[in-house]
């Protein structure tokens, strides 16, 4: 079971801050550090000193790191051009050595638009599929040749198709919890899909239309690899998970309910329980980003007995 840890910058983070947690996340023996892609406080939180830019932190971290994949859940396909984000992400493998991935999803935090002056189209994700062919389609093309790509959103003509990722084949991760549009595009698309936030039972239904998408694409079912996303809470008694949930505003019980909440050996179990259910990795969704001893009690007494 891979670990990976997964930030809200939104909800209050400098690149100072997010870097401290990335390179605690590499010496503490996790196998990647993500972000998510928002411009906009969510909730109580005042945000402060305001948003950061996905990709231009991982660019940063990728010159600061050497171990760790770095990656997003999900970039939002309505902050950039496909052809511009081909780009983005491909410098940021070059800088990085080959160690990024992709998380693409639709977009759909209609006030963060708002905010920040960017179209909220109606179609998403109809663009969004036109995004993946056209993201996977240049970095896929030969060198010295040219990609076309005539759609409904996006047309491109006589791109030379640069510059080329690092990596032969940069991971995709593709996610939600839609029932039919969205496994049928992973099936396509897709090196991983992501259910975020689901429920152990929730996560097995998803994951079997998922399979069977793919199954019907003729990739094979396992050519996936499976994930979910939850945020993550752990004490080593019950005073201290408590402290740690009032520290992100949530209570005790929700977070037992619907994340990974508890002391080591319950979330151990709980993940266990996952595991059972078809999932590979897991993002654990770290909302207090000054609390480095809780990456510390993780790593060694959660990740060292799933290892």
């Amino acid at each position: 079971m891979d670990l990976r840890i997964f930030t809200e910058p939104q909800q209050g983070a400098t690149y100072d801050t997010l870097l401290t947690v990335a390179k605690a996340t590499e010496d503490l023996g996790f196998d990647a550090f993500f972000r998510s892609d928002h411009y906009l406080k969510m909730g109580s939180v005042d945000g402060l000193p305001g948003p950061t830019d996905a990709w231009i932190t991982l660019a940063g971290l990728a010159r600061e790191t050497k171990r760790i994949r770095l990656g997003t859940l999900m970039t939002a396909g309505t902050f950039r051009l496909p052809g511009v984000l081909a780009i983005q992400v491909a410098q940021v493998d070059q800088m990085s050595g080959g160690r990024v991935e992709l998380g693409l999803g639709a977009g759909w935090f209609e006030e963060e638009h708002k905010a920040y002056g960017i179209p909220f189209p109606k179609e998403k994700f109809g663009r969004l599929e036109e995004q993946l062919a056209i993201v996977t389609g240049l970095w896929a093309t030969e060198a010295g040749k040219t990609f076309d790509f005539h759609g409904k959103f996006y047309d491109l003509t006589d791109s030379p198709a640069l510059p080329k990722p690092a990596q032969a084949k940069v991971p995709v991760l593709i996610g939600g919890h839609g029932a039919t549009r969205t496994p049928r595009l992973a099936a396509r698309y897709a090196d991983e899909f992501n259910i975020p936030f689901a429920s152990v039972e929730d996560t097995e239904r998803q994951f079997a239309r998922v399979r069977a998408a793919a199954e019907e694409a003729g990739r094979g079912a396992d050519a996936l690899t499976y994930s979910n996303a939850l945020v993550v809470c752990v004490g080593k008694d019950d005073a201290e998970v408590a402290h740690r949930a009032a520290a992100i505003g949530r209570e005790v019980d929700d977070l037992r309910a619907n994340g990974l909440a508890g002391s080591p050996a319950e979330v151990v179990d709980k993940i266990g329980r996952y595991a059972e259910a078809g999932v590979q990795r897991v993002y654990l969704q770290l909302l207090d980003l000054h609390d480095l001893d809780h990456l510390e009690l993780i790593s060694a007494q959660v990740q060292s007995q799933l290892a």
